[in-house]
């Protein structure tokens, strides 16, 4: 469906149901704008992409992102809900926020990605020299083009962050987890460890090199606070438990709407903390992992058991304990098909 940017904004005030909105149109949406009367600016970017600027001045500029793999629904329910409360003003905004929903037409069929993996785009990735353009290729491009456009207009001295939500392939033997990305030797935050498990979160993975992922490109090129953020398992529309979320979206709720957010005091035993041991890539069609596809994210082996074979190439862990995250055998050549982890202990790079 096509709408003119004056028929959606009037749908759009009515229901504040921007989700809809965003899947009845995959590819794009007229730039357009209108004000609460609460004083709240409202911006639609393009489809997926709504800003948010309260009436006062805010100290933080807050990217909330999900679906950028679009079987991925409870951070999409979550996020939908948001927006429609802001929308109806059922809440009232003290910070600037951007949504986005990342790819709306892998949200319609249902699947991680259409053509690519979007999450594996971003940092000048989407446009990797002798390879064809595609929709998750444009559309990486234009979605760091309007996180570069937000935090530019943000106050000077904001706090910038990004949270990048999403849940997992796989179960995992710590439900909910995040992924720290790579600070290129900047300390690690307490306070930001501290949001993370007012949002339920207590596993956090310490990443040891640079990514194309969309948390990553915040953190490098913005020097905000980001993360992806795992709260689950993929589940269908309509199966996900949304009480398992209360905690994330009250969190998320406070982070937006209340000038100031105290966490309480920082307690390393609250924490279970890993660091990347090894990426393991994909580079033979002949890949395979020699565990259940039920296998869940953190699990360790005993050293000497094989954890993927990559044609003739056999990887078996190194250390005792060495545990898998994110093993996907389904990769395109050359991507990561498993991350191995190994236990951290706060330390002085933590401030």
């Amino acid at each position: 469906m096509s709408y003119s940017s004056a028929t959606y904004l009037d749908a759009l005030k009515a229901s504040g149901d921007f989700l809809s909105l965003t899947r009845e149109n995959e590819f794009s949406l007229p730039y357009s704008s209108f004000t609460l009367t609460n004083g709240t600016n409202v911006t639609v970017h393009d489809t997926g992409i709504i800003e948010f600027q309260p009436a006062t001045t805010s100290n933080k500029d807050i990217v909330l992102s999900s679906a950028i793999h679009g079987n991925e629904t409870a951070p999409i329910e979550i996020c939908d809900q948001l927006i429609s409360a802001i929308i109806k003003e059922e809440m009232t905004l003290k910070q600037r926020v951007l949504f986005i929903f990342g790819n709306p037409k892998s949200i319609n069929i249902g699947k991680r990605f259409v053509e690519e993996n979007l999450n594996r785009l971003f940092n000048g990735y989407h446009t990797q020299e002798g390879i064809a353009s595609n929709p998750e290729r444009v559309r990486a491009k234009q979605l760091e083009d309007v996180v570069s456009d937000f935090f530019s207009r943000g106050s000077e001295g904001s706090a910038r962050c990004h949270y990048d939500l999403h849940t997992a392939i796989r179960g995992s033997k710590n439900e909910k987890f995040a992924v720290y990305p790579y600070l290129h030797g900047k300390p690690w935050k307490k306070s930001q460890l501290q949001f993370l498990l007012s949002c339920g979160v207590n596993t956090v993975l310490m990443m040891k090199s640079a990514a194309t992922t969309f948390s990553y490109y915040s953190s490098f090129v913005h020097g905000a606070d980001s993360f992806t953020v795992e709260l689950g398992q993929v589940k269908a529309f309509g199966e996900n438990d949304m009480s398992r979320f209360a905690k994330t979206k009250e969190t998320l709720i406070a982070l937006i709407s209340q000038e100031s957010v105290e966490y309480g005091c920082f307690n390393a035993s609250d924490f279970e903390l890993f660091s990347v041991y090894r990426t393991i890539n994909r580079t033979c069609e002949d890949f395979s992992f020699p565990f259940a596809d039920d296998v869940e994210n953190f699990t360790g082996f005993a050293k000497g058991e094989l954890l993927a074979t990559d044609g003739q190439t056999r990887y078996v862990a190194e250390v005792e304990g060495e545990a898998i995250i994110f093993p996907n055998a389904d990769v395109a050549l050359g991507q990561r098909a498993l991350l191995t982890v190994i236990p951290m202990q706060v330390d002085s790079n933590f401030i």
